[in-house]
């Protein structure tokens, strides 16, 4: 087993929550993913990480793959100011990823809740959703509402916009 999908299957099993996971070569966008035949198998999603512009708030925003990030009605709907994307050495310090492999899960690794979690409300009910777990070598694929309950049994609290 990859040391990086460890925690987070280990957290899957704890819960009770069932998935498939594929094993495919290393995929760093979610074109990456459509390109290889991946959103034949559900809804792929697209993580962003983000800083504020004093760096003092960051973000994990979830959403479709084929939804494009509109960071100023972003900024507005959390009540922020501007967001620009957090750094490769950001990431690593609060959620022990990298880009490539950011990932709802990586909240895990977020001992102190400085990361605040937002998902689309699109995604609100979707039955399979594909998502790298930590690991951008697999894809997991389950149900919508175990990622949220993932999420919140780390203690984190969810943000709903809409994008």
């Amino acid at each position: 087993m990859q040391p990086l999908r460890e925690p987070v299957l280990e957290a899957l099993s704890r819960l009770g929550i069932s998935y498939e996971m594929v094993e495919h070569p290393p995929m760093f966008t979610t074109d990456d993913m459509q390109a290889f035949g991946m959103g034949e198998h559900g809804k792929v999603l697209k993580n962003l990480f983000l800083r504020d512009a004093k760096g003092k708030r960051h973000f994990l925003v979830v959403t479709s793959s084929e939804k494009k990030a509109d960071l100023e009605a972003l900024r507005t709907a959390l009540g922020s100011t501007r967001l620009s994307f957090g750094s490769s050495e950001r990431l690593q310090r609060f959620l022990n990823t990298t880009q490539g492999s950011v990932c709802p899960f990586a909240v895990l690794h977020d001992k102190d809740n400085a990361v605040e979690v937002v998902f689309d409300k699109s995604l609100c009910g979707l039955a399979r959703v594909g998502v790298h777990p930590c690991d951008n070598t697999a894809t997991l694929w389950l149900a919508f509402s175990d990622i949220e309950r993932l999420v919140r049994d780390t203690g984190h609290d969810i943000t709903y916009v809409e994008l």
